[in-house]
């Protein structure tokens, strides 16, 4: 198949890459945002890479795609908090993205959405909870789920939301501060420094390895759907004292965090995705958290 990956230099819709060039061709779009050209490294053989933003995709001249994966939408909290006009961008371009999809007749496209939605909501997260008002990221992402719904009502565009858990693993070096917290507190252990934790580290998440969610992604590509939306998590959280734990086990050091005020309202202190109707469509999760961040201490890329 021909595949479209809008934020496919990023962290995840990179690691998708490298598994879609296997039996399919692909094309990235990317404004090199939050995402890297390394990244691609090891696919750019094999793909085509056009850096762009997605609000300018129906004015490319791009060949026809059989599948669009939509990931390039601003994906932290925290830059939504310092600019709240990306709310404005992150629906525009997905509406742009739906538009060149009814357009060109896409057979389908599967879109990002965030396990952010379920803020102020208890664990265990099912997809059927009502969304609560709590901050731009949540608010631009529920309605990108809104406008793909619309799109399947008005035009019969079929989409797939993905409401991703905390995803970790290769390829977050471009994401900076805002990788995740599995990432960042390797990077700062493997230099010997303390890790800093937000209150008093008893937080969890859901923690999900990158390569889980590829396999999720690839197992929506080939099924069929109108309009939905699915949890991708483990069913297991964390506190990210476990996390600092489990580090200090795997890295043979003994660093305590450094335990810092909590200066973030209407702070996460839970997500934990109940995971039945993805496993309905015969998903599983592989990588425990540990054998995740094996593979992050091995990984190369």
């Amino acid at each position: 198949m021909k595949i479209l990956v809008t934020g496919g230099a990023g962290f995840i819709g990179s690691n998708l890459v490298e598994e879609l060039i296997k039996e399919n061709s692909v094309i990235v779009l990317d404004n090199l945002h939050s995402g890297s050209l390394d990244n691609l490294k090891e696919a750019k053989e094999k793909i085509k890479i056009i850096n762009d933003s997605c609000n300018n995709i129906c004015k490319l001249k791009l060949p026809k795609v059989d599948i669009i994966f939509h990931l390039g939408i601003p994906s932290s909290s925290p830059m939504y908090k310092q600019n709240p006009l990306l709310v404005g961008e992150a629906i525009n371009g997905s509406i742009n993205v739906f538009e060149y999809a009814k357009k060109e007749k896409v057979k389908k496209v599967i879109f990002a959405s965030s396990s952010s939605l379920y803020n102020g909501l208890q664990p265990p997260h099912n997809e059927n909870m009502d969304i609560k008002v709590t901050d731009y990221y949540t608010e631009a992402r529920f309605c990108i789920e809104r406008i793909a719904k619309l799109y399947n009502v008005l035009y019969g565009v079929k989409s797939v939301g993905l409401r991703f858990f905390s995803v970790y693993g290769p390829h977050e070096e471009a994401k900076g501060k805002y990788a995740n917290i599995v990432s960042q507190f390797l990077w700062e252990m493997k230099k010997g420094k303390s890790p800093i934790i937000y209150g008093d580290g008893t937080q969890k998440r859901d923690f999900v390895f990158v390569k889980d969610v590829v396999k999720a992604c690839l197992l929506l590509m080939n099924l069929e759907f109108e309009y939905d939306v699915f949890n991708v998590g483990t069913g297991n959280s964390y506190s990210f004292n476990d996390v600092v734990n489990i580090l200090n086990n795997k890295l043979n050091t003994n660093l305590k965090p450094t335990h810092i005020e909590m200066p973030i309202k209407n702070y996460v202190d839970h997500t934990l995705a109940d995971t039945r109707k993805i496993r309905s469509l015969g998903y599983q999760f592989e990588y425990s958290l540990e054998e995740g961040i094996d593979e992050i201490i091995s990984s190369k890329k």
